[in-house]
């Protein structure tokens, strides 16, 4: 709950510290007397938009702090240990303003953005009222309210689940199809590169090969010319050969000087032999250079037709056998790309279906339940003057498929004040005094489900009085027994069922630039409370018949 509030150089507001309990608390005092500036400035420590007209004349700045007393389960601590900030029990908001316009923001004396402020102050403060920011005004916040009025909070966090589940799966599926989109697309000319080169069959070092042979066989008829030339002259008749193996059969004939020429034999032996081998190579190229008509041009056609293939894939002939293992892995790839495309495709189905059975199972449940608070809303307005008015929860429920975090429902509140009339939105329907009765009729069934630590309610009695304004402060006594409770009032019915009485005035003080205004607030116990609702009964002149009335209100409410 606010525990403590203080605020230095705001509006008429020079320096102002106060203190809160627990239960039902009523700020009263005469139009003009600072009611407003004092949630302006309650509005500032929470996040509101900051303004420089909120800096008290001739101060350098303004400052609004506001103390906190919170159980160490509220949700607000989880939202601050996302944002790295320190907390305990007690929360510290505070805001300062600047007279240049300058704004800065700190909880628990960390710098923090405005944003964050907002965050954790609405988390905090609900005003209702003319300072209303969100709570019931706000139809972002009617689907929540509903569900907590019906307990749907785990199947609506279960569906929030699903619903990231099923996104995430879909997420999955898109950036696989992404991925594989660019090959599958390509698979047809992969396919047909591949079977091109299969049929072709390249191997690696057959260029140089056939390159070699193809010069070969373009000169085959002039080399195999100069081949035979040269064996005739290895081993025709009158040849040098020929006399030299005529001259070595005759030297080994010459066995008496053995000795003398057996060197001489080896060496011409060695010279045969050698003109032996060269004829055997001789006759071997001579039988290579032996060509068939059409091998040329299988040679040539080969040739041409690897090199015009490693030309379109604009690699080397050597490396189109590593094209081909290329291409197959790729062509496997694209197989098991679609085997998980399909099971991603599967995978994501089966999310959205469990993502629409939850619901649309939460949807059904929320039109049962907005039947019950329709009824139990509707039975709070009569005694609030608003006896020809109803209430309604309206449910737009969108197709499956267009379904978000918190399901398939939008959900916002209407009201009609008149039989017959069309129901609208609550803000849009209702006057600024009806707004804030429809708003406590609802708080009032709602109770603590969904409702922040602190309700501060700005005039909810406005345009009532007599029976109608102690209904209103009969329910914001009941409201008081589930959280604590602020209510700036007129009504003198609401004032004397409060546990708590500040009297907020105006007085004159002297300082350094001489006698100006300034807001007051001192807190009321006993006769004092009693006059000022005796004042409220009677207005500036305050009568004895005004004292006792005053006396039995506070004993009725006691």
């Amino acid at each position: 709950m606010l525990a403590a509030l203080s605020i230095r150089d705001i509006v008429l507001i020079d320096r102002l510290d106060l203190e809160f309990g627990g239960g039902l608390t009523v700020l009263t005092g005469e139009t003009g007397a600072g009611k407003s500036i004092l949630l302006d400035a309650l509005s500032l420590a929470l996040g509101a938009r900051g303004d420089t007209a909120l800096v008290r004349q001739g101060a350098a700045q303004g400052q609004v702090t506001a103390s906190f007393d919170l159980a160490a389960s509220h949700p607000v601590f989880a939202l601050l240990a996302e944002n790295g900030i320190a907390a305990d029990d007690t929360l510290i908001l505070r805001r300062v303003q600047g007279a240049d316009g300058r704004s800065r923001a700190f909880i628990n004396d960390t710098s923090v953005s405005a944003q964050l402020l907002r965050q954790v102050g609405q988390a905090l403060v609900e005003i209702h009222g003319q300072h209303d920011e969100r709570a019931l005004i706000d139809p972002s916040g009617h689907r929540d309210l509903l569900d907590a009025f019906a307990g749907l909070g785990a199947k609506a966090a279960e569906v929030t689940g699903l619903f990231a589940a099923w996104q995430e799966a879909e997420e999955m599926r898109a950036r696989h199809e992404s991925a594989g989109a660019a090959t599958r697309a390509n698979a047809d000319y992969l396919a047909h590169a591949l079977e091109e080169l299969r049929v072709l069959s390249p191997t690696r070092g057959e260029e140089e090969r056939l390159a070699v042979r193809r010069q070969l066989m373009m000169h085959a008829e002039k080399i195999a010319a100069e081949l035979a030339e040269t064996l005739d002259a290895l081993q025709g008749e009158g040849t040098s050969g020929t006399r030299l193996g005529a001259s070595l059969r005759r030297i080994e004939r010459q066995t008496s000087v053995g000795a003398l020429l057996q060197p001489v034999a080896e060496a011409l032996a060695r010279v045969l032999a050698e003109t032996d081998t060269a004829r055997a190579k001789i006759e071997e190229a001579l039988a290579a250079t032996a060509v068939e008509p059409q091998e040329l041009e299988r040679a040539e056609e080969r040739l041409f037709a690897l090199r015009a293939v490693s030309r379109k894939h604009r690699i080397g002939v050597d490396d189109l056998p590593d094209l081909v293992a290329r291409l197959e892995s790729e062509l496997a790839a694209i197989d098991v790309s679609e085997a998980r495309a399909a099971e991603l495709a599967a995978s994501a189905q089966v999310a959205r279906k469990a993502y629409e059975n939850a619901a649309t199972a939460l949807s059904e449940a929320r039109k049962k339940a907005a039947k019950r608070l329709n009824v139990e809303v509707t039975r709070e307005l009569p005694p609030l003057r608003l006896d020809k008015a109803s209430f309604a929860t309206h449910i737009e429920t969108v197709p499956l498929g267009q379904g978000g975090p918190s399901g398939i429902d939008r959900i916002a509140f209407f009201v009609a004040t008149n039989p017959g009339a069309e129901p609208g939105p609550l803000m849009k329907v209702a006057s600024g005094g009806e707004l804030a009765r429809f708003i406590l009729a609802l708080k009032v069934v709602l109770a603590a489900r969904g409702s922040a630590p602190t309700l501060v309610f700005d005039e909810a009695d406005q345009g009532v009085g007599g029976a109608t304004a102690a209904a209103v402060g009969e329910r914001l006594a009941r409201l008081a027994e589930q959280a604590q409770v602020l209510a700036v009032t007129h009504a003198p019915q609401v004032a004397a069922v409060a546990s708590g009485h500040l009297l907020i005035a105006k007085q004159a003080v002297r300082g350094e630039g001489g006698t100006a205004m300034a807001t007051r607030v001192a807190a009321l116990e006993g006769p004092h409370r009693r006059e000022e609702i005796a004042r409220m009964l009677a207005g500036q002149t305050v009568t004895d018949e005004a004292r006792a009335a005053a006396e039995r209100l506070m004993t009725r409410s006691a």
